[in-house]
């Protein structure tokens, strides 16, 4: 089965050697994604509301060079680093997804890859 890649040209990709988002089939798995801007700057320090949002756009722009979006997801996946924001990173999921409404987890993790990354989120769409 062909396998389509994409990349965000984040400096972690290469390093790490991972696939910002892979389509196999019918199928766009997004790797967990946080709020890096293209410049490697991170969206919304210290909000994690704002983090999401970021997110789920990073996650959107990896999943149309795929061919998908954001109405294909049927799984989410959220990492936080403090459990108290669940409601606000919550409330940005629903607001992107509305009537989607992916399954999808979310637990609080001791830490992300950086000190000022709050959330990470993965995704899975199917076509």
């Amino acid at each position: 089965m062909q396998r389509e890649r994409y990349a965000s040209g984040t400096a972690w990709e290469p390093v790490v050697g991972y696939s910002r988002a892979i389509r196999i089939g019918d199928r766009v798995l997004v790797s967990g994604t946080t709020a890096t801007m293209p410049d490697g700057s991170i969206d919304g320090v210290g909000d994690p509301a704002r983090q999401a949002r970021r997110c789920l756009r990073n996650i959107e722009t990896a999943l149309g060079a795929l061919g998908a979006s954001l109405a294909d997801v049927v799984q989410t996946r959220m990492y936080v680093t403090d459990i108290s924001a669940w409601e606000a990173v919550g409330r940005v999921h629903g607001e992107v997804f509305g009537d989607v409404r992916p399954v999808t987890s979310m637990v609080e993790v001791s830490r992300l890859i950086g000190d000022d990354i709050l959330v990470e989120i993965e995704a899975e769409a199917l076509l």
